[in-house]
């Protein structure tokens, strides 16, 4: 029982949680559409056996159609549009969440679930619904807040109280797949204040140091591998009652009693 998190990459992310598996925003190929990912696609054993899919949103980093097919028959949590989408796919285990309702994973109901806001509108996609949330799951042993692909906005004032409780654990995104992000993004610097204003009490920074556009990896050199020690940097200064956990993909971190 308790919490381990696994980042495999991007935005990737295993949450082991009182006996219950879920993985978020699955990419578990070598790459996704024309962005490359640096070093290898994940383990199987890492993310296999999951009991449900947190996806935050249908753009082609985060839906990787071929990677949910990996995970047949276990709940896709997201919004109902994307949902509705998904099956037109083939996907059908679609759980479109209304506001506020919360889902139980697992055996027992253990942990349960719900979709909170995020703002992610920049560049809209025309073949796909462009619904874009984060998670909250909860359980007995933690609370965490799985951001997604979001700029800073006043809802995150009202995690916490979604949540029922402090949040444990905030898993947030603090760069891109490029030097420069578009809109509707976090830097390490915006990531960090999300902590603070949630009041998070440990962060494990994502979107970063993973995919890059081809022959993109080293322009400019060294860009892919300093947002995620540049988040450790910034939460330190602005959220400093939050810990940060600056992991590499494929490594695992157990949250404290």
């Amino acid at each position: 029982m308790g919490l381990t998190v696994t980042w495999l990459g991007h935005s990737t992310v295993v949450l082991d949680l009182d006996g219950v598996r879920l993985v978020s925003d699955p990419l578990l190929a070598r790459h996704a559409g024309i962005l490359r990912r640096r070093g290898d696609a994940p383990e199987r054993d890492a993310w296999h056996g999951a009991d449900a899919v947190l996806l935050s949103h249908l753009h082609h980093d985060h839906a990787h159609l071929a990677s949910l097919r990996r995970l047949p028959g276990i709940p896709v949590v997201t919004a109902p549009a994307s949902a509705k989408w998904l099956s037109g796919k083939g996907i059908h285990d679609g759980a479109g969440l209304a506001d506020g309702q919360w889902l139980a994973v697992g055996d027992g109901g253990r942990v349960r679930t719900r979709l909170v806001p995020a703002v992610h509108a920049h560049r809209p996609m025309p073949h796909r619904p462009n619904d874009a949330h984060g998670h909250l799951v909860r359980s007995g042993s933690a609370t965490v807040w799985v951001a997604g692909d979001t700029e800073l906005h006043p809802a995150m004032e009202d995690l916490a109280e979604m949540a029922g409780g402090p949040i444990d654990l905030a898993v947030v995104p603090v760069s891109g797949w490029a030097p420069r992000l578009s809109g509707g993004h976090m830097d390490h610097l915006d990531a960090a204040r999300a902590c603070a204003i949630v009041g998070a009490r440990y962060a494990v920074p994502v979107h970063w140091g993973t995919l890059h556009v081809p022959a993109g990896k080293h322009l400019p050199r060294g860009w892919m591998d300093r947002p995620g020690f540049a988040f450790a940097r910034d939460a330190r200064r602005h959220a400093p009652k939050c810990t940060p956990v600056v992991l590499h993909p494929g490594a695992s971190w157990t949250m404290p009693n």
